[in-house]
């Protein structure tokens, strides 16, 4: 899983389009993209790996990197 970020909607757009490009062109895979619409968040799937890029207050509020920090849900409370 890669995450990166663009600084608006037209360069989360423009970055997934682009790297969809070149895994077509130099690679021959063929990636499927979601949330290309709205350019908030847009996961490109290649089913090896998968891209996400979002703006950075998307990314800011799933924060998506806390999966991998342990003891990350300390602040969800026990039930």
């Amino acid at each position: 899983m890669v995450i990166c970020s663009g600084r608006s909607s037209r360069q989360v757009t423009a970055i997934t389009e682009k790297l969809a490009d070149k895994l077509k062109t130099e690679l021959g895979v063929q990636a499927k993209l979601e949330g290309k619409n709205t350019g908030d968040w847009v996961l490109l799937d290649t089913g090896d790996v998968i891209v996400h890029v979002f703006r950075p207050e998307v990314r800011e509020f799933y924060q998506l990197e806390k999966m991998w920090v342990p003891g990350a849900d300390k602040d969800t409370p026990s039930s």
